[in-house]
């Protein structure tokens, strides 16, 4: 029954906004954001623009579409790096993972914080998009929280560090630093040591006071 349902129309419904959603990144990430439209995006995903707008009306949808497809293909990535079983994973790298994958390292994820991050400019002026944003990030700093806290019990984080804060000021500086990258003012190597250079800091506080 499951093969069933995943051979349905339910299922071509979801394949074929994938493949629009996956030649909005392909297009970002060779010509930037800028050239994202349903005449280009029907052209790179081998579709009349017609077959396009019925999916994605207006083109704010199709960034939205590239933003949440950008999301869970990074998901894919974090658990091919740290294994499919979050849960059991060793936090330090769950987090140092998570977080990196916020820096642009080749043209898929540079691809991807783009799309990101013109989805975050759209949330400046659409109380909807905002509000879908306040969730994300809601949940992305509890379990960022969550694992710091891991490392806490296990005494390889101080226990006075504030998990909660300091999950919200590495998932910012992260974006921030990302944002840099995406402007040529920092090179992604540089951005990640400084990321990196943040997460060793969190994890030495302990030896530094014992």
């Amino acid at each position: 029954m499951a093969t069933r349902r995943a051979r349905g129309p339910g299922a071509h419904h979801e394949q074929r906004r994938n493949e629009i959603a996956d030649a909005v990144l392909a297009i970002v990430a060779d010509r930037g954001l800028a050239a994202v439209s349903l005449t280009e995006v029907a052209a790179q995903a081998g579709i009349s623009p017609g077959r396009v707008q019925h999916y994605f009306p207006a083109k704010r949808q199709l960034i939205e579409a590239a933003f949440e497809r950008g999301n869970e293909l990074s998901s894919v990535r974090i658990r091919q790096k740290t294994g499919s079983a979050l849960d059991a994973a060793d936090p330090r790298l769950v987090l140092t993972t998570v977080l990196t994958e916020l820096i642009p390292y080749d043209a898929t994820t540079e691809a991807h914080m783009r799309v990101r991050q013109s989805f975050h400019a759209l949330g400046l002026a659409e109380e909807s998009i905002a509000a879908r944003l306040r969730i994300l990030y809601a949940g992305l700093h509890r379990r960022l929280a969550d694992l710091i806290r891991k490392d806490q019990r296990a005494g390889r984080v101080a226990a006075e560090v504030d998990a909660s804060g300091t999950a919200l000021s590495l998932v910012a500086l992260a974006e921030g630093l990302a944002a840099y990258v995406l402007t040529g003012v920092a090179p992604s190597a540089v951005a990640r040591d400084r990321l990196l250079g943040e997460i060793t800091a969190l994890y030495t506080r302990t030896t530094d006071q014992a």
